[in-house]
This record gives structure tokens, sequence and C-alpha cells, in this order.
């Protein structure tokens, strides 16, 4: 072996194949259960869903079978909790092949922050952020530094940093002076992520305050005081922040209940994006570039369910899913590749078209996940749904509603389609 590796090529001139599919493993006390989101571990070995029905499932993509197999087998680890998951992430450097690095932390309701073993899902440490009362407080987000040395959680106006060699008591950055104070980042810090540059210490936080200056730049070595705030967005939640891999000034953010994606430059202008990914393969043309830039209905999703996307570890293609199961592919250099020189500021952004969509799932996609090591997407699909099938009133048989009293059972959701696919281009 010559050690030689080449990063992994897409072709996105034609809709990828079906690799393999997976249905999770079944729950007969919750058949409704579906994956929320599906995160490869770093090295590319096994896959981890964060599951509806309150645990973790591990497989490997050898053990995944073709679409038209009846065969359905079992995950490798199954990791039920005791309330309902709010976010996972991997250690940065964890491997299947070093049981050392091999976990991952997960936050979970009620409880504290949890580094768990991914092998068979016995707990090594934890990390409790307490509030005032005394309860145990879930970040709504998660994120290692680059050296994975610490641990930060967002959650209520604050970010704990937790070190994570040392289990025990965080240290706690305020991104707000006080409750009643409209200074800094308020609201719940629902997405973090980290310059991937190690000449820089600069990470990004967003918030769920509906307003559009909910993400802020941070500096590990200043502490809670902002260094910037990214301005140009919706006025919506944030529901992830990415950096580029081959980009590290480039910002992706998405927001709640939008489909677009939406793109800073930290290198120049602060105050709006440079690119707006669109999931309109032809928008409007009724629209204005103005329009555009606004909470446009055309962009708007029906459900908060979220919808993570992924870009590949060379930094060109960017790939998200949607509410009606399609899958959207972005050619990032393409994108780039058509802006003039930027001198200075500049006014408008620019609206970006998929290069490529195909049909992924019969339901909802809740992630995409590029392989780090090979030209392969993983997705996962679910949501819940509920069929407007029962009549409130009953009728007698002349169509009169009756005023008898009938007692219904609450309704449960259902799913359309709960799988897993692995798709290679």
């Amino acid at each position: 072996m010559d050690g030689h590796w080449s990063p992994p090529q897409y072709d996105l001139s034609h809709p990828p194949a079906l690799d393999v599919a997976l249905t999770l493993t079944d729950d007969l006390k919750f058949p409704q259960n579906f994956a929320r989101i599906t995160k490869w571990c770093p090295d590319g070995s096994v896959y981890l869903s964060q599951c509806e029905n309150r645990s973790f499932q591990l497989g490997r993509p050898e053990l995944m079978v073709p679409n038209d197999s009846n065969s359905n087998p079992q995950s490798m680890l199954q990791s039920r909790q005791p309330a309902p998951i709010v976010d996972f992430e991997w250690y940065p450097t964890a491997t299947s092949k070093d049981p050392a690095t091999f976990c991952f932390v997960s936050s979970v309701r009620e409880c504290p922050v949890k580094l768990l073993d991914a092998s068979d899902g016995r707990l090594r440490a934890s990390y409790p952020i307490i509030d005032h009362r005394e309860r145990f407080i879930a970040p709504h987000s998660l994120a290692f530094n680059l050296t994975a040395q610490k641990l930060y959680c967002g959650f209520q106006d604050a970010i704990e940093v937790f070190d994570t060699a040392n289990p025990g008591e965080g240290i706690r950055l305020a991104t707000t002076p006080n409750k009643s104070s409209k200074d800094g980042l308020k609201g719940i810090i629902s997405a973090l992520a980290f310059c991937p540059s190690y000449e820089s210490d600069v990470f990004a936080a967003g918030s769920l305050n509906a307003n559009q200056c909910n993400i802020a730049l941070f500096s590990e070595s200043q502490g809670q005081t902002p260094l910037m705030f990214l301005d140009g967005g919706v006025s919506a939640g944030v529901m992830q922040l990415q950096f580029s891999s081959s980009k590290p000034h480039m910002l992706y953010a998405s927001f709640r209940r939008d489909t677009r994606i939406f793109c800073w430059d930290m290198r120049y202008n602060s105050d709006q994006p440079l690119k707006v990914y669109a999931s309109n393969p032809t928008p409007p043309a009724s629209l204005s570039k103005a329009q555009f830039q606004t909470d446009c209905s055309s962009f708007k999703e029906s459900t908060n369910q979220k919808h993570r996307f992924d870009i590949d570890i060379t930094g060109k293609y960017l790939s998200v899913g949607r509410q009606d199961g399609n899958i959207m592919m972005y050619d990032l250099d393409n994108a780039f590749s058509a802006l003039p020189e930027l001198q200075g500021e500049y006014t408008e952004p620019t609206m970006i078209s998929p290069t490529l969509v195909f049909p992924g799932h019969e339901d909802s996609i809740g992630s995409v996940a590029f392989h780090p090591t090979s030209s392969r997407l993983l997705s996962s699909s679910g949501s819940r749904n509920f069929d407007d099938d029962e009549s409130d009133s009953d009728s007698d048989a002349d169509g009169f509603a009756t005023s008898v009293s009938v007692h219904r059972r609450r309704r449960q959701p259902s799913v359309r389609d709960n799988s897993l696919k692995l798709w290679r281009f």
C-alpha cells in the first residue's frame, strides 16, 4: 500500500444509484419510530441515528441490505434513553479501530450531558448543567472545539464549556448580560459550529430568537464577548450552522420552517449573506430580488421539523433533504465561480438553484450526511403524520349532526417512510 488517498468525486450530471437501504429495528411499543438525525462516525466506519423512540441506533454500511431484499437486519447497538433526545455529537477523532476514542456525547432532557461508549452504550462520563433551581438542563446544541479538549453546550442565554478530560462543573459563558437586556445573543442557543482552521479560534452560535441578527461569532480566547453579529437572514430560529472545510471563512446556516440555506463570507460584509441557496429549481419569475430576502411564502415549510444539511469533506458540494422527500445537491464551486471579484462591500445576495434534485424518500427527510472517505450519501426519513379522516361530530341517517358526545382516543401519528438509504454517485 502506498498510502495514497484521493478525495471523493461526485457526478451531479445524473441522479445517484441507490446502493442499499435499511429500515430501523422494529419497536412493538413504538411502531411510529423513525430516525430524526443520522451522522457518520468521523472515520466513516459506522453511522449513528437519533430516533423518535428515545434511542440511539448504530449500524455499519455493510450490514445494510439491498433495496429489493426482504430481510431486516438488527442494528449493532440500541441505546435507550430515559427521556427524549435533544442532540448528539461524535467525538472528533472517533474510530471503531480505537476503543478509547469510539464515543459520542448526547443531550437528553432533564439529564446531564452524557459521554457514551459507541460500542456498548455504557456511560463514560457526565457533564452536568444545573439551573438556579438545581435542575438539570439539557442543551439544545453540542460542539467540540478543534482540539477536542473542550465541549461547548448551548442552552437558554448561555453556553456551558466543559473540559472533556475532567468531567464535572463547567464554565458558563453568558450570551446576554441579563434577561431584561436587549444586548447580546438572546434566546436558546440552538446551533454551534467551530471554524475548521487551526489558525483561528472562532466559533459561531445561533439562537431560536426570531430576529434577523440571531447569529454571532465568538472567540475561545475572548470568552463571552461576541466578535460580530451576522445579519440578513430571516426572522426565524436558527436550526443549523456549518463552516466549509475548504473555505473556513464561509459560514452556512438554515432556519426554522424555511427551505433556504444562507451563506456568509466573514471576510467581507456581515450585514447580509453572500449567497442564498433556494430549494426551488426555477424560482418564480414574478418575485423581485428584494422579495427573495424577505420571509417569502414560497420558501416556507408547513412543519417545524429540522432538516439537517451537510457539506462534503472537500467543501465542494452541499446536500439537504426536504419535506416532499426530494434531495437537493448544490455545487458550491460553480456558485462562487460566477461571482465577480469582491471589492469592499457588496449589496445584493445571489440566489442559487440546486444542481441536482432527485426523489429520495416517500416522507420528509430529516437529515443527509456525506460519507467522509467515499462518494456516498446517507439519508434518513420520517415524520409525524396525522390523518384527518375522523369527524369531530356524529351525524344521523339524514346527515344532521347529533348532540351525542363520543369519547375519542387520542390520535396517534403515523410514519409513511422511516428508512435509511445509502446513495452512490
